[in-house]
């Protein structure tokens, strides 16, 4: 094919200059500096909103916390005056030695705790012995102990009204003490104490993100939704605190520790705590609330991370949205631009492109002659090879009925020759009378005939070309037709087939003719590899899988070398000796099953043996018997 000269180079649009690019450059860093204090801004602005609600909601909390706090305190605060009132109070005070008295107190005191929900009820002489508690009789009791060092104990005896948070030297449990002076004849004769247990409250406060925890005036942390924070102050004590909280020995015995904590203020006035707790910091946003009455300290810490996350994303969302403004812009510039070029290059490149055009219309007029020549040799090709693939089909067919003619011979000759007795012997009933056995007889002779006729219409069904149009045939109908065409060969070769089809009315999509022709030449072949085998017996079954049905015939001969599994479908590949088959029966059934949409398969089962495994689509039955599906 003659090639055309080279054509001159398109022309190419003009290079910026140096100067323009820098111009470009320095525009882009301005952009980007504007944009990064516009995200700064908006992220600024976003982050107090978003700690705004989060304030909110750590107040709203902190109220409740509060409430349930002063509730509970509430709920006890009157009563310590009232019960030192009590005659069995005030008897013991009075005789602490008489042991009558000592446990009609405990036995009171003990009832009084259980309607009152309270955690302890006790009463202190004045020098801080305590003579009956509720607890006498549990392990851990209160009597006999000294609580003179308590600032309960000393409020009270001094007249006044004892209130203290402590962790029990005794019991070793948080409680909140209510102490009242017992004054017998005006003088004050000794204390007593409710015990209250805050630690209800302290599960009703769970939370997963919050942090709710209330200190004492130390500022170390007594009440927390959190344990891992008890008894550990937010900042390290002063020598003052330290010393009060020896003193009292608010926490008994129990460590107290610090937790590594940064105060910080945030823009808009928003407190924020940096914890780090167990190697991990996370930073809180706080809201605290005093009470002044109990001289505690209630915070609630909520962490800020998902705040600012928020504000993150709303930053994001916001230069997702001038990014794609922006994108959109430099898209119609470009597009412009592009637009320009095209149009100064279209008037430079008209003119060569015509010539082209010119130049390649004469090649590809020779190309599409060539072009059109081969598809015509190709046609042509393929219209020989299916003619030659149906005539090799037909010629196996053949072959295969004049494997069959000696036998088929006998299987006519047969019921000829037993139908001519039955004529002779009807004539001779019939000369003597005997209408009965004449007609017995007579039957007889239609059964031989249909049976001859039932396998002439199967040999004439079998040679015949098939149609080429797929429908849906019975599995139960093919198989039994191939079991009449093949009988002479199973009694021949002493081999039993065994047939299990599930469903009985199993129907499949392909023509009756050639899958019948496919399972001739899969019996053919079986009983070819099972005739030295000591087991005959041959398994033909067909079941539904799904959208496919499944056909397994599978014999107990000596199986198929693994050498010749990937040769055994290829035409004119035979295992036979000379003289018996071409070779063609295996790859005529593979080609066959393909054409129905179908795969076939050969393997070894580990019983022994060859299976050959037929899929084909499941189908309705299209016509009332398969002999009319071709």
């Amino acid at each position: 094919m003659p090639t055309s000269p080279a054509a001159p180079s398109d022309p190419s649009p003009p290079r910026p200059s140096r100067r323009a690019v820098g111009r470009s450059a320095l525009v882009g860093m301005i952009a980007l500096i504007v944009v990064a204090l516009m995200a700064w801004s908006i992220y600024a602005r976003a982050l107090q909103m978003t700690f705004g609600d989060l304030r909110e909601r750590g107040e709203n909390t902190l109220r409740l916390a509060e409430a349930s706090l002063r509730g509970q305190l509430a709920r006890f605060e009157r009563l310590p005056g009232l019960l030192a009132e009590e005659r069995a109070v005030r008897s013991l005070l009075l005789a602490p030695g008489d042991q009558a008295l000592v446990g009609l107190a405990n036995l009171y005191l003990r009832e009084t705790a259980r309607r009152l929900g309270a955690s302890d009820i006790y009463v202190m002489s004045r020098d801080g012995l305590t003579l009956a508690a509720s607890n006498f009789d549990q392990p851990h009791s209160f009597v006999g102990g000294n609580f003179a060092f308590r600032p309960y104990f000393r409020d009270a005896i001094n007249g006044g009204e004892g209130r203290f948070f402590a962790l029990g030297t005794t019991s070793n449990k948080r409680g909140y003490y209510f102490g009242a002076p017992v004054d017998v004849g005006g003088i004050v004769r000794g204390v007593l104490v409710i015990k209250i247990d805050l630690d209800e409250i302290e599960m009703a406060w769970a939370s997963n993100d919050l942090r709710i925890v209330v200190m004492d005036p130390e500022g170390i942390v007594f009440l927390s939704n959190r344990p891992d924070w008890l008894f550990r102050a937010l900042a390290p004590l002063g020598p003052d605190e330290a010393r009060r909280t020896r003193e009292t020995r608010r926490y008994a015995n129990a460590e107290v520790g610090v937790v590594q904590a940064v105060w910080s203020e945030a823009q808009g006035g928003f407190s924020l705590l940096q914890a780090t707790a167990d190697g991990t910091e996370t930073e809180y946003l706080l809201t605290q609330a005093e009470m002044a009455d109990a001289g505690w300290t209630v915070i609630v810490l909520s962490p800020t991370a998902g705040a600012r996350q928020q504000a993150l994303l709303v930053v994001a969302a916001l230069l997702l949205g001038l990014g794609a403004v922006g994108f959109a812009g430099l898209i119609v510039w470009l597009r412009r631009r592009q637009l320009a070029e095209r149009i100064a290059l279209q008037a430079a490149t008209q003119a060569q492109l015509e010539r082209r055009v010119v130049e390649r219309t004469a090649e590809l007029a020779a190309v599409n002659s060539a072009l059109r020549q081969e598809v015509e040799e190709r046609i042509a090709t393929e219209a020989r090879l299916r003619d030659t693939q149906a005539e090799l089909v037909q010629a196996g067919k053949l072959a295969a009925l004049g494997q069959m003619s000696a036998a088929l011979s006998h299987e006519f000759n047969q019921p000829l020759a037993a139908a001519r007795n039955y004529a002779e012997n009807a004539g001779v009933y019939l000369e003597r009378g005997q209408v009965a056995e004449a007609e017995r007889n007579i039957g007889h002779i239609i059964g031989m005939i249909e049976r001859m006729g039932r396998i002439s219409r199967h040999l004439r069904n079998f040679a015949r070309k098939p149609h080429q149009k797929l429908r849906g045939v019975s599995v139960a109908a093919v198989v039994q037709e191939a079991q009449d065409l093949l009988g002479w060969r199973l009694a021949q070769a002493g081999a039993e087939l065994i047939v299990e089809i599930e469903p009985v009315d199993l129907c499949v999509t392909a023509g009756a003719v050639r899958l019948q022709q496919v399972l001739v030449n899969l019996l053919t072949n079986a009983l070819d590899a099972t005739e030295d085998a000591a087991d005959r017996r041959l398994h033909l079954s067909a079941r539904r899988q799904g959208d496919m049905a499944l056909l397994c015939l599978r014999d107990h001969g000596p199986g198929v070398p693994d050498q010749v599994l990937a040769r055994i479908f290829d035409p004119f590949f035979s295992t036979k000796g000379v003289g018996k088959g071409l070779g063609l029966g295996l790859s005529i059934s593979y080609n066959i099953v393909r054409d129905f949409g179908g795969t076939l398969e050969v393997r070894n089962p580990p019983e022994g043996g060859a299976e050959f495994v037929l899929r084909l689509r499941a189908a309705e039955a299209d016509t009332p018997s398969a002999e009319a599906a071709e």
